[in-house]
């Protein structure tokens, strides 16, 4: 292995070549094209083999990348926010065809307004698509992730696509040490792809997913893709382990940092849980139980492990990067519906919202996390879900109303 300072874009560029892939269909889209410029770079030079074609969208992307994955290619591709929301009705469809190949989407917040910053509104609006998601932390885990995610998309038990997620700009711009393993090593642990019944060959025409089916049959192949996902929990926890005999590192289905005997767990995902562990560092510190649990994968939803990691804890505070108009924070969502009714559940599970459009979770806000989920847990009583949010930042709010002629009591009445 060498080890080399990579931003998360080339790190996921580099994964794709370690992967070995056969096929790259692109479409460019802020913060996600140094990935496909960096590839387009070493097809040029001649050191990879891969036919890389430009298409004229997202939406034709995702549908060249599908459509070659199920002719036993291997297949990858990039996108990122509006271009995923651009390619949604194909995620659905190449996930019905069965057709294994990753995707990275580099996180971006959606419009409007406007913004080149991340969060996940655009990621965990494909999370129903049924395409399996891992969710990266780290420039190592982009790599490690994609190689993964083809041993986890291309296994028997499984065959569906997989979105590695990274977060816009935090991740895919930052340059941190990056181990790049040998391609020898890659390629015992990840051996050429078998499409075994998945192929598509002129000589032998088959309809491949692509029939009109009433409700019954229809339903039965949709619970059918729904148990190749639940049967992805256990493949991850396998290969994870596998990987780790390869390469030294290993993943599964959560990270877990110092939360074995904390009192009080933060739960959150995507590169801002590494300002969560500094946090966890300093309340311990502090003498206060304090830990963190990271989900990686998010489809299949890691309920079990969830359930075992949080079992017998005081209180949990979830911080989300999403927005659910009218309904609130995702992960809190999906989280309460699996702990709901199981024993020892938290008593406390808090929600709050924060890092939308890229804006920053400081070591005040985990603080303040903190010290409003202990007060809860003194009380016994769940807080209201909570925007993370400073009176400065409100003050700036206040000045762009009185700039847009908006009144505070009643926003946008007069715009």
């Amino acid at each position: 292995m060498k080890r080399t300072l990579l931003t998360g874009n080339a790190a996921a560029a580099w994964g794709m070549r370690l992967a070995g892939v056969d096929y790259l269909p692109a479409f460019p889209i802020t913060p996600q094209t140094e990935i496909i410029e960096t590839v387009a770079r070493w097809i040029d030079t001649g050191e990879i083999d891969c036919r890389m074609v430009t298409l004229e969208s997202e939406h034709s992307m995702i549908t060249a990348a599908g459509a070659a994955a199920a002719t036993g290619v291997r297949v990858f591709s990039a996108t990122s926010s509006q271009g995923l929301l651009y390619g949604m009705e194909m995620l659905y469809t190449v996930a019905g065809w069965r057709a294994p190949f990753v995707l990275v989407n580099v996180s971006r917040g959606l419009s409007s307004p406007i913004t080149l910053e991340p969060d996940h509104n655009d990621i965990f609006a494909a999370r129903d698509s049924g395409f399996l998601q891992i969710h990266c932390a780290t420039c190592q885990e982009v790599l490690d992730s994609i190689i993964l995610a083809y041993r986890l998309a291309e296994d028997e038990r499984v065959r569906l696509p997989v979105i590695v997620n990274l977060d816009g700009f935090y991740l895919s711009f930052t340059r941190e040490p990056v181990e790049i393993p040998k391609s020898e090593t890659v390629a015992r642990f990840l051996p050429p792809f078998d499409p075994g019944n998945v192929r598509f060959r002129a000589s032998e025409p088959v309809s491949q997913a692509v029939a009109v089916l009433g409700g019954g049959p229809y339903s039965y192949f949709r619970y059918q893709a729904h148990l190749a996902a639940m049967n992805a929990t256990s493949v991850f926890e396998e290969i994870g382990k596998e990987f780790e005999e390869f390469f030294g590192r290993g993943y599964g289905s959560l990270e877990t940092y110092r939360s074995d005997d904390a009192e009080l767990v933060f739960v959150m995902l995507g590169s801002f849980a590494t300002k969560a562990k500094d946090a966890v560092d300093r309340l311990r510190a502090a003498g206060q139980a304090v830990g963190l649990v990271r989900p990686r994968l998010l489809r299949p939803f890691p309920a079990d492990a969830f359930r075992q990691a949080l079992a017998g804890k005081k209180g949990v505070a979830v911080i989300d990067q999403n927005l659910s108009a009218g309904s609130g924070g995702i992960l809190h969502r999906e989280l309460t519906a699996a702990l709901y009714g199981q024993p020892e559940t938290p008593p406390v599970l808090a929600s709050f919202i924060g890092g939308l459009g890229g804006r920053n979770i400081g070591p005040e806000d985990f603080f303040g996390i903190a010290a409003e989920t202990s007060q809860a847990i003194a009380a016994g009583k769940t807080p209201p879900p909570r925007l993370l949010f400073s009176e400065g930042e409100l003050k700036d709010v206040r000045q762009l109303q009185a700039i847009a002629g908006i009144s505070p009591e009643k926003p946008g009445r007069d715009a």
